[in-house]
């Protein structure tokens, strides 16, 4: 064959993959083990060009770790629980486990043509009944341990969904899938004991050197640890059971400066004042309807209702302070009250402005003008290490820092005996429960004579039901339906045997994500992991996924380690359960945008990359020639229509091209712009790639020294190329082999030379292009495949310069070089460079006002 043929030799070498068994993980042989995981995808049931992208970079290190001698790891599965599903299945009338199972077919089917290095005989989706089965046995060891509970809790409530939702799925203050108003509502929920390892979980960050600092840093704040005050003003005059309001501040050095007291809708103090007053029952209910992220709550408008109690400065008991039940206070968050500083916070200086409470400033910029907010400027708030001048403190000096007068207001209020300096986290714990009939069921029953009880384990999996009794489950009425449906709901106690109710709640999807890369090491054994395969193959070496999933996935999976290895499931050592992670740029491309008209609705109307044509200086759609706005480099979204389609780039052009492109244009933390004509260039490069091995398999001997340039080049390329590799630099790994491949063409090297520089040139190029590096390979006489064939080392005597090039400039631009030994002296450059006839040409027999040697870099010379 003399012609690059995609098809055919894709699909050829993906079925010698299979019959070889080559990407099988094994821990046999005594060698090293190397973990590569891509996080897995939602079956949406559409592969995307970013997808390809992502288990490139995997598919890269895992290829060049088995050819280094490693046992690897690879796998892949799916997330397969969630609301999606479900709502397809209320659209649709289908069901989600048949709307989920298809699209894992599908997606599959769209992977399995890129020759990705999977192992996927270990292939799973986490709606897999093996898979959550273990996941309820994990939870009921969990709650044996005391790491799971139930308690009452204020939740974001969809009212369409009529589901909770965590605060990330509500959206200005609107369900993610439904767009309605999200409220709030107190709910008794399952909860895991996250927070209990608050300082575990932020200590530890400093040790993961191989995560990306940004990472790092967003865990820290989402853990959030402050340290504060805790103390209480004393209620005048309050209700029965209430004569004080505990607050925790991280600013007590601003307690000069407080104007009111603020508690949430939620606090009870606020629930025994609405039972006998129906204007704040009504304000608290119309409070209770917004989200409970604190974006939305920093969104909203700031409201307050007077409760008309007053509270006593804890250090001036003639100074009195109002009490507001204010919607931008959680219960959840602190004490669920907060003493209010408006000259020092915008939020509570617009409720005092709004309200016409005092506002008092306790500190002051240094230097230049400022309006003091009393007197209309803006709230002063500056990093707490900044250096202030202070109008009010208690103890400390008239210029400090924020932090200095924090550990001083402390130490006052402690030996004064005010409060009680505490340090406190952001985090708060998990809660698991949904109330949704596509997620791994809560393995509990509920009986009126035993209370809350564990299901045995050998009674697991439970298992959800795919019909009622026979009769479809109706997924377009509202609600759970596992509620709704009483041969499941309804069962025996699995601790005295009499009538019970199966929880109906099922979990959180984060759930499942948090612990699928230990199943991955033993998929099939009968316990959520096998204690000899996870010692073996935790932890994973290289964890590769979007920053979208810098918090909670990881956080989540860093705790469920933990966890685990608290009830026996994982070794210590994989506590932390990712030794490196990196994170990935998106695939980009231009957005096609009908100019000329909108749809029915008066909506934008977008269209395909497919469905446009550039030509006359503008692009146009190509069946009705309307004009196309073309907005450039956007993220890829479905609801623009600017996705590209791998399936079709596939049948276009070949795997190895998608490949090559998506890692050869950007480096892999950056953002890369799909466009056609880069993946035609990539097409044509490989092909000129293929004829080149055409050509070496029929080439005659060359001239001696020739084979030993271009021997010196292939190890130059292998050092290179594999540093590239090794540091994830891919991009800078494929721009050394463009020109090592430029170098073999223009090599006149022939014979064995030239053909154990293409063949080098095949195992380079293999994790990338795995395809053509097997075929190539081949039609070179290569023995076995490349992909089980030891990664070339390159010979470190090969790698010493005979000679080094310089550029010389004359005046600023370049105008000549010259090749001088890399130990050659100053002296010895600048005679050299002084010879050279286009400085003699310049100089015009004149000497050079000045001349410049950079060693082993550059010659200046200025005439």
């Amino acid at each position: 064959m003399s012609r690059y043929d995609s098809a055919s030799i894709e699909a050829k070498w993906q079925e010698a993959w299979d019959t070889a068994g080559t990407f099988t993980a094994t821990m046999e042989g005594g060698k090293p083990k190397y973990y590569v995981l891509e996080m897995f995808p939602y079956p949406s049931g559409k592969l995307h060009i970013g997808h390809v992208r992502n288990y490139t970079m995997g598919d890269v290190i895992a290829r060049y770790k088995l050819t280094t001698g490693h046992n690897v790891l690879h796998p892949m599965g799916f997330d397969a629980f969630g609301m999606p599903a479900e709502n397809a299945a209320m659209a649709s009338g289908g069901h989600p486990k048949d709307w989920t199972y298809g699209n894992i077919d599908t997606m599959v089917d769209q992977m399995k043509p890129l020759g990705l290095s999977l192992d996927w005989s270990r292939m799973f989706a986490t709606c897999d009944v093996e898979y959550y089965g273990q996941q309820q046995a994990l939870f009921l060891d969990f709650l044996e341990k005391g790491l799971v509970y139930r308690k009452n809790a204020v939740v974001n409530w969809d009212p369409v969904d009529m589901t909770v939702l965590a605060n990330e799925q509500v959206i200005d203050g609107k369900g993610w899938r439904s767009g309605a108003e999200v409220e709030r509502r107190e709910l008794t929920q399952w909860f895991f004991k996250i927070s209990d390892m608050a300082e575990e979980l932020l200590d530890a960050i400093d040790r993961l050197d191989d995560w990306p600092a940004k990472v790092k840093l967003m865990q820290q704040n989402w853990i959030g640890k402050s340290r504060g005050l805790q103390f209480a003003f004393g209620l005048i005059d309050g209700p029965d059971g209430h004569d004080r309001i505990e607050v925790y501040t991280t600013r007590p050095d601003t307690l000069l400066g407080a104007s009111f007291i603020g508690i949430s809708p939620d606090h009870p103090l606020a629930k025994q004042l609405e039972q006998d007053n129906a204007e704040l029952a009504a304000f608290n209910a119309e409070c209770r309807k917004g989200g409970t992220t604190e974006e939305a709550l920093e969104k909203a408008e700031k409201k307050g209702f007077d409760t008309g109690l007053r509270v006593r400065h804890p250090f001036d008991t003639a100074w009195e302070l109002p009490v507001y039940v204010a919607n931008f206070i959680l219960m959840d968050y602190g004490t669920g009250a907060i003493f209010g500083c408006p000259a020092h916070d915008q939020r509570d200086l617009d409720f005092a402005n709004k309200y016409a409470l005092p506002v008092i400033s306790t500190f002051a910029p240094l230097t230049g003008d400022h309006q003091l907010p009393e007197e209309g400027g803006e709230a002063f708030v500056p990093p707490k290490s900044e250096t202030v001048r202070w109008l009010k403190a208690f103890n400390w000096d008239e210029e400090a820092t924020g932090d200095e007068a924090i550990d001083a207001a402390i130490a006052f209020c402690e030996a004064n005996g005010v409060g009680q300096g505490v340090t406190k986290f952001r985090l708060r714990d998990w809660g698991l429960s949904r109330q949704r009939y596509w997620g791994c069921p809560i393995p509990v029953v509920h009986c009126e004579t035993c209370g809350v009880v564990p299901e045995k384990k050998e009674n697991l999996p439970i298992e959800l039901p795919y019909d009622e009794d026979g009769t479809p489950i109706d997924f377009s009425v509202p609600g759970n339906p596992l509620d709704r449906h009483p041969s499941w709901r309804n069962c025996a106690c699995p601790s005295c045997g009499k009538p019970a109710r199966r929880e109906t709640d099922t979990m959180d999807t984060f759930v499942d994500s948090s612990w699928y890369f230990a199943r991955f090491t033993a998929p099939k054994a009968a316990t959520p992991t096998d204690p000899e395969a996870a010692d073996y193959w935790m932890n994973v070496d290289q964890y590769i996924g979007g920053i979208e999933h810098a918090i909670l996935h990881l956080l989540y999976s860093r705790f469920f380690a933990r966890a685990m290895h608290i009830t026996g499931h994982l070794p210590e050592k994989s506590k932390e359960p990712f030794d490196a992670l990196f994170t990935q740029g998106m695939v980009t491309h231009a957005i096609y945008k009908n100019a000329e008209r909108t749809d029915e609705n008066g909506r934008a109307i977008y269209h395909y990359p497919a469905e446009v044509e550039e030509r006359d200086g503008g692009t146009f759609v190509k069946e009705t020639g309307e004009r196309i706005e073309v907005i450039p480099s956007a993220k890829m979204s479905k609801s623009k229509n600017n996705v590209v389609d791998p399936v079709a780039i596939i049948e276009q052009f070949g795997a190895d091209t998608a490949r090559w492109f998506v890692l050869s244009d950007s480096p892999p933390e950056r953002d890369v712009e799909w466009t056609a004509s880069g993946a035609e260039a990539a097409f044509k490069h490989l092909g000129r790639v293929y004829r080149l091995a055409v050509e070496a398999s029929q080439n005659e001997d060359g001239p001696q020294d020739a084979d030993e340039a271009l021997r010196k080049e292939m190890h130059k390329s292998i050092r290179d190329v594999t540093l590239g590799i090794e540091s994830f630099g891919f991009n800078a790994a494929i721009a050394r082999l463009y020109a090592f491949t430029n170098a073999i063409a223009k090599s006149k090297a022939g014979g064995e030379a030239k053909r154990q520089a293409m063949r080098t040139l095949a195992q380079l190029m293999s994790p990338m292009t795995p395809h053509l590096s097997e075929e190539i390979w081949e039609l070179l006489d290569g023995d076995w495949l490349v992909a089980d064939t030891d990664w070339p080392v390159a010979d470190e005597a090969m790698l010493v310069e005979d000679t080094i090039t310089m550029p010389i400039q004359i005046n600023g631009k370049r105008r000549a070089e010259i090749s001088v030994s890399p130990d050659a002296s100053k002296e010895e450059v600048e005679k050299i460079a002084l010879a050279h006839e286009a400085v003699q040409k310049a100089l015009d027999g004149n000497a050079p006002k000045k001349l410049i040697v950079v060693p082993g870099r550059i010659v200046n010379v200025v005439v």
